[in-house]
Formats: structure tokens, C-alpha cells, sequence
């Protein structure tokens, strides 16, 4: 078979159907992902464990093929002839090879155009603090990072470093210098670029992702000496943020770091993409800004108390999750069964519907 041309007529498929991801899983049909459910390619055969790894040899540069067969894990990007941009990863499932593929959109879309809140360009146009964007995996953290940077991009002269694994979202420089380093092909692994980033006089700095104490140590001690430090990680909400990075570390460095993030810590921004009734997604979100009540939390190991303050913060321009969700439902963007599943406080959402 020939898997290229194979490969390029499921991507195509993926387009025209404005999809997010492929999935190629031996024994089932190709499928694709479209306004978050799964959509299996029905005329399409069925995947063997001999096509999956005739897709890995197209998908994946020679070394990281090599390495994939040790780890039996691998992130890569792969770019079409047509400039169609994946983030993708490799893993064996029951002895055999699966891949997903997620589709990275060639515009960088502007905050206002992602629905997302003004207020995003605010933590943009500072010229220093770490400001994080949280959530599961596939809810646009990436995007709404991009979108960030492309604001700093357009409007600021400033020299940008980003550390991906893998490079997603490739920038044009405009008024700011963009220099964008990918783990195992531009450097060993983030600690290592993070801390040559600090002799290489940037301004902005853009962490694809909290990994470890020693990348979390490095990131917020850029933000302290003066850069701003945007990243995302894996969590649902800020206070679940805070506590997993101060759990990240030892009990004897807690404290410090403690101290550290209540100094320099900027904003945490979660977000969810909620199926929308006219098709397609929007999201919903839940903003927390540092501010002497915030941080005084931080310090005082009472993060289990952010929420409260995020609930009743919206003069302070703090948003709360139930309250975007329920904006959504009364302006007939969401259903109400849509915003319940997307809600970690139900019982609070109802008192708002």
C-alpha cells in the first residue's frame, strides 16, 4: 500500500470535514475527530498492525522511529505539502502501534476571534509574571497560548523564545523577534533550554508545557527576574494548579516555591471547549488574577479558599467558571445538559441557571 498517499487522502477527508483529530488504532477504521465526537471513516478499510507502522515510517523522522521502538512512545510534528501542521504521538496499544494526530490550523486566530475573554491581552501586554493556561488535554490551551503570542508578536518589540515538544503553531516574525526551539531536535529537553534561555536576552518566554520541578523552577524564576513566562499544564482549575505545582517539588523546597509563585504568579486562565448548539465548540472559562488577596492565599497554604475568591472576584475581573457557563446557556450558545457536564460544581451552576 502506499501509506503517503493514503495518509494525504485521510487528511483530506480530516479538512473538508473541519475535524481536530486522526486516529489510526489496528482494528478499527481510520477515524476522525469533529466538534469532539469520534467519526469513523466507515468505507475506509480496516487498520492492520502492518498499516499502522507503514503510517509511523511516513509520519516519523528516521531517529525518532529509532527511539519510538525503545520508549514505544514518541511526540512529533509532521507538515503536509500543503502546509497542513499535526502535533502528533505514537504509543503501542496490546502490541501494536496506535497514532493520534491533532490538527494544528494555519492562522493563528486572535483572542476576540476564539470567543475568548478581552482580558487575555491584558497578561499579553505585561512585561513580566507567569501566567499559565490550564485544562485537560484538547481544549485549546495551545490556541489560546498562540493567540497570546501572536497579540506580543504584532503589537511589541520584544524577543520570544517558545519551547515545544513538538513545535506546534509556527509564527512569523512581525514587530518581535520569534525564536522556537523543539525538545530532541534544538535542544535535550526543557531544563536545558530553560536555563540557556536566561543568556540568551529574550523578553518573552513560551513553555509548551509544565514538566517536572526543574522546568516549574526555572519558569518561575524567569518570571521573577523580570520575563514573561506564558505556559500551560494539565490541571482543572487554579487552585488544583497551584497545589499540583507546589506538590511537584520536594517537602523541603515547598515553602520556597510557595513564596516564589505567590510573588511572580501573574494569572491562571482554565478553559473548556463545550459543544455548541449551532455546531462547531466555544469555550468556557474560569479566570484567576494574582492580587494581595490571591497571593496572601498562596503563602498562607489556603489555596482551598481560591475558589471563593474567584466566585465573588468579578469586580475584580476574576471569572468563575459557572457564571461563563451559564452565559453560554442564557445566550442559546450551550445546552443546559452541556454545561452540566462541563461543570465541577454543579450545584453551584444551578442556583445560576
Amino acid at each position: 500500500m502506499d501509506y503517503t498517499s493514503q495518509l494525504k487522502k485521510y487528511i483530506n477527508v480530516l479538512v473538508h470535514e473541519g475535524a481536530s483529530d486522526l486516529h489510526f488504532s489496528v482494528g478499527a477504521h481510520p477515524t476522525i475527530r469533529v466538534s469532539g465526537s469520534l467519526a469513523p471513516m466507515l468505507k475506509e478499510p480496516v487498520i492492520t498492525a502492518e498499516d499502522s507502522l507503514g503510517y509511523l515510517k511516513v509520519l516519523v523522522k528516521p531517529e525518532f522511529e529509532k527511539n519510538f521502538f525503545v520508549s514505544q512512545e514518541v511526540d512529533f510534528a509532521y507538515e503536509t505539502e500543503d502546509g497542513f501542521r499535526f502535533r502528533g504521538n505514537a504509543f503501542y496499544q496490546r502490541g501494536s502501534v496506535g497514532i493520534a494526530l491533532r490538527l494544528i490550523p494555519k492562522k493563528i486566530l486572535s483572542i476576540g476571534e476564539l470567543n475568548l475573554p478581552e482580558v487575555l491581552a491584558t497578561f499579553a501586554r505585561k512585561s513580566q509574571g507567569f501566567f499559565l493556561v490550564v485544562g485537560p488535554v484538547g481544549q485549546g490551551k495551545s490556541t489560546t497560548l498562540a493567540s497570546m503570542i501572536e497579540l506580543i508578536n504584532t503589537e511589541r518589540m520584544e524577543h520570544i523564545l517558545t519551547i515545544e515538544d513538538p513545535i506546534e503553531y509556527i509564527y512569523e516574525p512581525k514587530q518581535s523577534l520569534i525564536e522556537q526551539r523543539e525538545v530532541r531536535i534544538d535542544t535535550k529537553d526543557f531544563p536545558s533550554a530553560l536555563q540557556s534561555a536566561f543568556r540568551q536576552d529574550i523578553d518573552v518566554l513560551m513553555v509548551g508545557e509544565m514538566r517536572g520541578p526543574e522546568t516549574m523552577a526555572a519558569a518561575v524564576t524567569a518570571a521573577e527576574t523580570g520575563h514573561l513566562v506564558l505556559s500551560t499544564l494539565h490541571t482543572n482549575n487554579a487552585a488544583q494548579t497551584i497545589d499540583r505545582i507546589i506538590d511537584t517539588f520536594p517537602a523541603s523546597q515547598q515553602d520556597q516555591i510557595r513564596l516564589q509563585l505567590a510573588a511572580s504568579m501573574a494569572g491562571i486562565f482554565s478553559q473548556r471547549l463545550v459543544p455548541r448548539i449551532s455546531g462547531g465548540l466555544i469555550p468556557a472559562f474560569e479566570l484567576l488574577i494574582n492580587n494581595k488577596a490571591v497571593s496572601n492565599l498562596i503563602r498562607e497554604k489556603r489555596t482551598h479558599e481560591l475558589n471563593t475568591v474567584i466566585e465573588t472576584g468579578s469586580e475584580a475581573g476574576m471569572i468563575d467558571m459557572n457564571r461563563s457557563l451559564a452565559e453560554l446557556v442564557a445566550r442559546g450558545e450551550i445546552s443546559m445538559e452541556s454545561a452540566y457536564q462541563h461543570s465541577l460544581n454543579p450545584n453551584m451552576l444551578q442556583k445560576l441557571l
